[in-house]
């Protein structure tokens, strides 16, 4: 398979298509390559439009929407990120060129360690991977909280507002809210101590993040 040819193929028929056309974004994507981040088993999927399997029931986004995300919620050089669900550690180093610096958290050891080691690999020191269960936040858990922009790396059937408490005024929060099979990707900004902006980006189905609190469907 000839790689640049393959990504190339990837920017201009899967990426761009989806409405990224941010350069810097575009740039991005050849410069952290997103075949160092796949397990060896799929690497021969790398470019491919699909959900890439990590193990325990988790996956890697396709990368036009991996793209869409980093291109919508723009993070600046001097912003701080939380990331939830760190997988392979590709959507961190992604985020980590354009932030001031990444915390990522993995709820699986064996992706912690799979995300560290490419990250350490490709010589990426902004971002920290840290094992726990971020599904309801992970505000008291970083020196960096609260956060200017927050990631959701899986869905959610509902956002808990420990998220919102997490986001300073002023900052992001991308989250996938839904249940299958059609999913709602949308962009949260705080725009004062008491209200949020939210704006639906697109529709989506994705994995959801594990261990999660599910809402009752009774209602009283």
């Amino acid at each position: 398979m000839n790689i640049e040819k393959a990504r190339f193929n990837m920017i201009e028929q899967q990426i761009r298509p989806w409405d990224v056309l941010d350069p810097e974004v575009l740039d991005l994507l050849t410069v952290v390559k997103r075949e160092d981040f796949v397990p060896a088993a799929y690497k021969n999927l790398a470019f491919m439009d699909t959900q890439i399997p990590l193990g325990n029931g988790e996956y890697m986004f396709t990368p036009k929407l991996e793209a869409r995300i980093v291109q919508d919620i723009a993070p600046k050089k001097h912003e701080n990120v939380l990331e939830i669900g760190a997988g392979s550690g590709y959507m961190a180093a992604l985020l980590s060129h354009k932030a001031r610096h990444v915390t990522t958290v993995e709820i699986d050891p064996e992706l912690k360690a799979f995300a560290e080691h490419n990250l350490s690999s490709y010589g990426i020191t902004n971002v920290d991977v840290v094992l726990g269960n971020g599904a309801q936040g992970w505000a008291n858990q970083g020196t960096d909280a609260p956060y200017d922009v927050i990631v959701i790396s899986g869905s959610l059937p509902v956002l808990p507002d420990a998220f919102l408490k997490q986001i300073k005024v002023g900052g992001r929060i991308f989250a996938i809210v839904g249940v299958p099979p059609v999913m709602n990707a949308q962009i949260i900004t705080r725009v004062s101590d008491t209200a949020y902006d939210t704006v639906k980006v697109f529709e989506t189905d994705v994995t959801p993040l594990r261990e999660i609190q599910k809402p009752s469907h009774f209602v009283f």
